[in-house]
């Protein structure tokens, strides 16, 4: 039997010439890893050998390459050549002994699982799938719910076609394989109950990114196909690896719910095993997998990953019958793992239109360009090289237009979709899962497809400016003074973390508060009472799921902080506490009923003025709580705490009370927390301020504005706003020397430093601890400090 038919258990990684790269992937994984945790379902693999005798029993090697051979000398097209062989092939007779073989293993596979006639999945695998320079996977067919040894060997005679679809051929072409050297190897496994449960992809590296430290998953309901195909947005979740050992903590830093607008079920009789059917509104409304099925995956994702050796892409299935969690593919990560980290590419997007579409982001970059809308890639005759694709989904029958294409739009699909994974390996941008780009956008139609701002991409109307600059890694001079970075957007912080910073120096609270959870905390915790009918009904649709709304401020609040976190983990992450103006808290939903109008909300009810107040003290133990579960149950004991707009000593002693109540007492568990000094009595009190509180950031904006008594929005006064006034010089000089003379650190977050390297040499002379810039400033800024301290 070993000659045609092997089972898993007796293949190794090794084996990839024998039966391929996925079939000895399983194999490795059942002989190596189910020791460790990793469960594979069951199966058996028929041998490339096996392939070859097939088409020799049936005289086809010479007529396959005359056929091939007519295509490359432009007799034939693509599509009579491919439908020529594959009719040859799937005419082909089983030679007795591939036959016998066949059927008595899949005899001995359902005796192994106590079925008769087991349900089986049916997978190609070519030998020069998942290999270094042949990453492009799905290229053959897959059969799934399979029932019966003569579907069994009619579904193998048909993956053996498939090795010559189109698509196939064009691969092997542009890849440079000799087609006759190409075999292909058929995977036979037991089918796991995914279409009662749920299935999906996993990745153990970040795929925009690369960002090393994150396992990314994505599922939905019923089988698989769906989602490795991207004809359904699924949920997507982020889990961070290196806390996965410590049972204690809950390490899931993104958990996005997806439409999951259909999913692939059995299907009996017919002439057909399986077929999509709509999910019901309670599917899309909850996710497919619970917290510990989450960790669980990641753990198995870190299981693998460390047992290859190299990033992996995974895909998985849960039984709905046992509730277990199956790995049904793994091979090596193919896009992100293998980029140059030595430099990096900053894109500055200015003179945009409005937004057309929004989705997925893909690919960290930009292009621009007129969009060729195409529903079927049998109109691939109409495209124009360089346009913007557009269309609802993609296959691999796809590929040879999104070659030609500048970037790729689509309706349906997620971050691990068949359009994503391409839009990768081709160096594109893409905005996937839009649900509108169809309806919206149309053919001519100038366009910019913006994918360099975090994890949201987006369809601009018209040619915007672009300007891209290369961020080499290559020599960055090291520097006492530490260079940290200022962030906002959680999704856009794993861009940067191969920068070799010194941690975050200031994290902004409030930008998460805006764009991702969007309504004021007082609001979440008063919903019953609120007068603005037409928020309450936004608070209800954001908040669907959580069965307590003010859990919804807390939950997305510390996920978004845990992203930027996690980026440069264990070094500090300053995050500093929400410092909107009342005008700008009132913008939030449900907002207008809590804030007072003020003439000058500059000066008016911020900061730590707030956070004691009865007017906010219960929404910023909200912002406690979030920051607690982010240190405590997350793992991200790297979180400092900052205070802005501290005008008083009583109001620092205030605030420290009101975060103690709420479970965040400096010192305890390695609490720090630091001041902004932002406000000239900081400087004048900085060494009681410096009882108070570990350390000071000195926010040169507000400390210009407050010592020169200048409007830093003014454009009459704008000549007068200047940080190196001799004023503001002392204000900085006085600070870190008092400070320092106290025991505490000092830095400065701001942008001066990285426009004028006569600031950074002011700054290194009155000897800062830390300066915090934005990541595309950092290069500038360090390479400026280090000729200040030379």
């Amino acid at each position: 039997m070993d000659a045609n038919v092997v089972f898993f258990e007796t293949l190794k990684r090794a084996d990839v010439g024998r039966v391929g790269g996925k079939n000895s992937s399983l194999g490795e994984m059942i002989g190596a890893l189910s020791a460790k945790g990793i469960r594979v379902p069951a199966g058996f693999a028929t041998t490339a050998d096996a392939y070859r005798t097939y088409l020799a029993h049936n005289d086809l090697e010479e007529r396959i390459g005359a056929v091939l051979a007519d295509f490359a000398s432009r007799k034939i097209p693509l599509a009579e050549a491919g439908r020529t062989i594959r009719g040859m092939i799937l005419a082909g007779d089983w030679p007795e002994d591939m036959q016998v073989d066949i059927r008595a293993a899949y005899a001995e596979l359902g005796q192994r699982i106590g079925k008769a006639q087991p349900s089986v999945a049916v997978r190609s695998s070519a030998t020069a799938e998942d290999l270094p320079d042949a990453s492009f996977a799905g290229q053959q067919e897959t059969f799934l719910n399979v029932t019966g040894v003569d579907d069994l060997l009619d579904a193998c005679r048909r993956c053996y076609a498939s090795l010559f679809t189109d698509r196939a051929i064009t691969y092997r072409t542009l890849k440079g394989f000799d087609h006759m050297k190409v075999a292909l190897s058929v995977g036979v496994q037991q089918m796991v109950r995914a279409d009662i449960g749920g299935s999906g992809v996993m990745f153990s590296i970040d795929t925009e990114s690369g960002f090393d430290k994150v396992v990314l998953i994505t599922a939905a309901w019923g089988l698989g196909e769906n989602v490795v195909q991207g004809a359904v947005n699924p949920d997507e979740f982020v889990v961070y690896k290196p806390f996965l050992n410590r049972p204690d903590l809950v390490p899931i830093l993104e958990k996005t719910l997806g439409e999951k607008e259909k999913k692939m079920i059995y299907e009996t009789g017919r002439g057909r095993t399986t077929r999509n059917v709509p999910t019901s509104k309670a599917e899309r409304e909850r996710f497919v997998l619970g917290d510990d099925e989450i960790l669980d995956l990641a753990r198995q994702a870190v299981t693998i990953e460390t047992h290859y050796g190299q990033p992996m892409d995974m895909e998985w299935a849960k039984d709905g019958e046992t509730g277990e969690l199956f790995i049904v593919q793994a091979r090596p990560e193919t896009v992100q793992s293998r980029v140059k980290a030595a430099v990096m590419k900053s894109y500055t997007v200015t003179r945009k239109g409005p937004v057309l579409a929004t989705g997925l982001s893909v690919g960290s970059a930009v292009a621009t360009g007129r969009v060729c809308l195409i529903e079927s890639p049998k109109e691939i005759d109409r495209f124009i090289d360089g346009s913007i694709l557009v269309t609802s989904t993609t296959d691999p029958d796809w590929v040879p237009i999104m070659k030609r294409a500048s970037a790729i739009v689509t309706d349906h699909g997620g971050r691990t979709s068949h359009a994503a994974i391409v839009s990768r390996e081709l160096g594109l941008p893409a905005v996937v899962g839009t649900g509108t780009a169809t309806h919206v956008l149309h053919d001519d139609q100038d366009v910019t497809v913006n994918c360099a701002e975090g994890e949201t991409g987006t369809v601009h109307e018209g040619i915007a400016t672009v300007e891209v600059e290369d961020l080499s890694l290559d020599h960055v001079p090291d520097t006492r003074t530490r260079i940290m970075l200022n962030m906002a957007n959680p999704s856009a912080a794993s861009r940067w973390w191969r920068l070799p910073t010194d941690g975050v120096g200031l994290a902004r609270m409030e930008f998460v508060i805006n764009n991702t959870i969007k309504a004021h905390p007082l609001a979440l915790l008063n919903f019953d009472t609120l007068r603005d009918a037409k928020a309450k009904d936004a608070l209800a649709e954001l908040t669907r799921g959580y069965a307590n709304k003010s859990e919804y401020f807390v939950d997305g609040l510390a996920r978004g902080l845990s992203r930027i976190a996690a980026v440069v983990y264990p070094k500090p992450v300053i995050v500093r506490m929400s410092d909107f103006k009342t005008n700008e808290y009132a913008e939030l939903l449900g907002g207008r009923d809590f804030e007072p109008r003020e003439e000058n909300p500059m000066i008016g009810f911020r900061g730590a003025s707030r956070y004691y107040s009865k007017a906010y003290r219960e929404g910023f133990k909200l912002e406690c709580r979030a920051i607690r579960r982010l240190r405590e149950e997350m793992g991200f004991d790297n979180v400092i705490v900052m205070i802005p707009f501290c005008r008083t000593l009583e109001e620092a002693d205030r605030v420290l009370e009101v975060m103690a109540e709420a479970g965040l007492e400096r010192g305890k568990n390695g609490l720090q927390v630091y001041v902004m000094c932002e406000i000239p009595s900081n400087v004048i009190l900085a060494e009681q301020f410096a009882e108070r509180f570990d350390g000071f950031s000195i926010g040169s904006n507000d400390l210009t504005q407050l010592t020169l008594g200048v409007d830093r929005d003014s454009a009459e006064l704008a000549a007068l706003f200047d940080e190196r006034n001799p004023a503001v010089q002392w204000m900085i000089e006085t600070v870190i020397e008092r400070a320092h003379r106290a025991g505490a650190k000092v830095g400065l977050c701001g942008q001066a430093p990285s426009n004028d390297p006569e600031f950074a040499r002011l700054l290194v002379q009155a000897g800062i601890d830390s300066i915090s810039v934005t990541p595309d400033s950092f290069l500038a800024v360090k390479r400026h400090v280090a000729a200040a301290e030379s």
